[in-house]
């Protein structure tokens, strides 16, 4: 018997609003503390310095301001869960923009404020119905505004890796939202029930073809803690070094995931 089909988990815009805007708030803290040799830095994106990295993170909300300013599509065509799997499509046009825009606001911490404002002006004067013109395909606002979880937490960790000492706080709720898009994500890459992925606090999912488990500890379990899995599924950590370091636990003949990460096309 196939496995039933989950509902679409659901997210509440209010709370997600504010993981975001916290979120962004720890990293303009962050930057606020950088010396220009520190914002000259390499980073573990190619050729990026830490001042182009810190460009494409208020990148992560003028996406919004741009989209909107797109016409509406018709109808919705995608879904949230498609979005990990169609980024990949934007970027060399991504890496271009950070660099032009890390050359042309010299003041990161003026840039990124005007940046927060246009974000919040956009959302108070928007509702989350609105249908953006993603790479995913057309998108409501609300859902898009959770993808930006993933973009924040996700270069967060790349900041903190790129500046020795520094520490970034990372929201709860944003790291909540973005570790269950890329759990559910895994789901739908690797449709089944015969392995259980645990993620606590925040998330469990079932994947991977195979004997459904209907009682009981499942046959094939995976664990790990959110940034780990944040890691895993954005090709920060390869899931051999992850196995080697000690930061996963998996049993079960099926529950080697490596071959289906990272996610994020």
């Amino acid at each position: 018997m196939p496995p039933a089909r989950r509902r679409p988990r659901a997210y509440d815009p209010a709370r997600t609003r504010a993981a975001v805007l916290a979120q962004f708030g720890n990293v303009r803290a962050a930057v606020r503390t950088l010396t220009p040799e520190q914002l000259a830095l390499p980073t573990r994106l190619g050729d990026w310095t830490v001042r182009e990295l810190v460009a494409h993170i208020g990148m992560a909300l003028t996406a919004v301001d741009r989209l909107l300013g797109e016409p509406e599509p018709a109808r919705q065509d995608g879904r949230l869960l498609d979005w990990p799997f169609a980024i990949a499509a934007d970027a060399d046009a991504i890496a271009g923009t950070a660099r032009r825009l890390a050359a042309e606001h010299p003041d990161l911490d003026a840039h990124l404020a005007d940046v927060e404002w246009r974000f919040t002006e956009r959302l108070d004067t928007h509702p989350g119905s609105r249908l953006l013109p993603t790479s995913a395909g057309a998108l409501p606002l609300a859902d898009y505004v959770v993808t930006r979880t993933v973009e924040l937490i996700v270069h967060t960790d790349d900041l903190t890796a790129a500046v020795p000492g520094l520490d970034i706080p990372r929201d709860r709720q944003a790291l909540a939202a973005a570790t269950r898009l890329l759990a559910d994500a895994l789901a739908v890459k690797a449709p089944g029930a015969s392995t259980e992925v645990r993620i606590p606090p925040y998330a469990v999912v079932q994947c991977v073809e195979g004997p459904r488990h209907t009682r009981g500890t499942p046959p094939n379990v995976v664990e790990t803690d959110p940034l780990t899995w944040v890691r895993l599924a954005t090709g920060r950590l390869t899931w051999k070094d992850a196995v080697a370091e000690g930061k996963l636990s998996a049993s079960g003949e099926r529950a080697d995931l490596g071959e289906l990460l990272p996610l994020l096309g």
